[in-house]
């Protein structure tokens, strides 16, 4: 379904300082969406700080090359996020996904925007530009910016570009459509070089990644007669060898490279103790149905959700949960 974006415009106007935020963990859809409408943003001579809960993992690091994201906490604090006159969420509309920006979501009285593409949401009071059938929220940045006449910069070109590719799996998604290759061909126009965004999304992995993903993968285990793959991913993983959190990103995938499954997860232990789940489906099993029983949410074949410690805990909630899924789709 198509977004009228038109009442976002007297927003865009009105406003004059605005602060962009994603999910907790960007990936690079949330970092590459919020790059690309910064430069929109600042194109048309607004002031724009992007400010998210948590920091972008290391393999991103070229597609903020300036430094311009800061960390709540870190490089900016709470008094200059309130400080703005529109608040702008890319990528997400649920509260647990925003971490300590939700409690100044809550507070400030700055007009609230949500841009999403995500099944799940809560209310969060704001105006929603949704659209689930949306391949990736980049796609809805080109959407806006055509929308409502905004011109794209160049250098909204590779952000946008790794937001898509990887949203879509490198277009091997099923929600790829035609006009993704059409919005894809635009921004290689605009000087976005595919070899060089792949380059730096895939081959630069560390000893301690490629480690950690044939400890991991080799503990697979399966259920409901292989329909169901997972594993787990524990600190002390991390720990021996040498892998950082981000290091776990696209290893749920590969679990479902395996002949026969139909869906799978990780449960990835977090510092805190708390253990993150990631499930995928390629059927119809609607696995972010599965997420939001425990209060997550995401795509129907990509979801996510936080369960309490320990990892083996967690990872028995998780199974029973998507074993009752597989169930009662069969």
């Amino acid at each position: 379904m198509k977004i009228d974006w038109e009442p976002l415009r007297p927003i865009l106007e009105e406003g004059e300082k605005f602060i962009l935020t994603s999910h907790v963990r960007p990936d690079a859809d949330a970092l590459g969406s919020e790059l690309g409408l910064a430069a929109i943003l600042e194109d048309a001579g607004k002031s724009v700080a992007i400010v998210n809960p948590s920091a972008a993992p290391g393999h991103l690091d070229f597609l903020d090359a300036d430094g311009v994201v800061h960390k709540l906490g870190e490089t900016i604090d709470a008094n200059r996020v309130e400080d703005a006159d529109v608040h702008i969420v890319i990528d997400t509309s649920a509260w647990t996904q925003l971490g300590d920006l939700g409690t100044i979501l809550r507070r400030t009285s700055a007009k609230k925007v949500v841009i999403d593409h995500h099944v799940s949401s809560d209310d969060i009071g704001a105006v929603e530009f949704k659209d689930v059938s949306a391949e990736a929220s980049g796609v809805l940045v080109v959407e806006l910016a055509d929308a409502l006449g905004f011109e794209l910069p160049k250098r909204a070109a590779v952000p946008l570009f790794a937001a898509i590719a990887t949203d879509t799996g490198w277009f091997r998604f099923p929600s790829t459509k035609p006009s993704t290759y059409e919005t894809i061909a635009r921004l290689v126009a605009l000087g976005a070089r595919p070899e060089y965004v792949y380059r730096m999304l895939y081959e630069r992995k560390s000893v301690g990644r490629l480690r950690l993903a044939g400890r991991v993968l080799g503990r697979i285990e399966f259920a409901a007669d292989g329909r169901i793959a997972y594993t787990w991913v524990t600190q002390a993983d991390f720990k021996d060898l040498g892998a950082q959190q981000a290091d776990t990103e696209d290893l749920v995938n590969e679990c479902l490279t395996l002949d026969g499954t139909e869906a799978a997860f990780i449960a990835i232990e977090q510092e805190n103790g708390s253990i993150k789940v990631s499930l995928r489906s390629r059927t119809g099993l609607n696995v972010a149905a599965v997420a939001e029983k425990f209060g997550g949410g995401g795509h129907r074949q990509a979801a996510g959700t936080v369960l309490p410690g320990p990892v083996d805990a967690a990872v028995k909630k998780a199974l029973a949960a998507l074993l009752e899924a597989v169930d009662q789709k069969a």
